[in-house]
């Protein structure tokens, strides 16, 4: 008998390791809302201040600062452009305390009010979190790179 209630116990204590995937579906849903919109702000919320961008061919985009110059810098270059679709899948998340990580998928079309041909791109990234006193999660670390 007190195998089986062992047993039950190791058992909760795998399924509670199970639950970070459900933890950053809000993280997740803002951060396919924000790129969808094209809202930089949006975006720069769901940073943390000393945060780091790692994207492919680019110096490291270091803290929030830089993070809204480089994110203004993009928009003024994209006048007209407008996000059609913005899908988001997220894999593997696990947690560590207030730590966590998880890598995702993305394919986004964008289309141009000034006759450009639209972009159809795809790509992964791993996202590294960090869950704040306030509860929510902010991004520390982001490496993508084009599929």
């Amino acid at each position: 008998m007190r195998w089986a209630a062992l047993l039950v116990v190791v058992c909760s204590a795998c399924a509670t390791t199970h639950q970070p995937a459900a933890d950053f579906a809000g993280f997740n849903e803002s951060l396919r809302r924000a790129t969808l919109a094209m809202d930089n702000a949006a975006t720069l919320a769901l940073w943390e201040e000393d945060g780091v961008s790692l994207l492919p061919g680019t110096a490291p985009i270091a803290g929030k600062a830089a993070l809204s110059a480089f994110f203004a810098r993009v928009t003024s270059q994209l006048p007209g452009a407008k996000m059609d679709s913005f899908e988001l899948e997220c894999h593997d998340a696990r947690t560590d305390g207030d730590d966590g990580s998880e890598w995702c998928t993305e394919h986004q079309h964008v289309s141009f009010s000034d006759g450009k041909p639209a972009f159809d791109g795809a790509g992964k990234m791993l996202l590294v979190l960090h869950r704040g006193a306030d509860g929510k999660w902010r991004i520390v670390r982001e490496m993508w790179n084009a599929k």
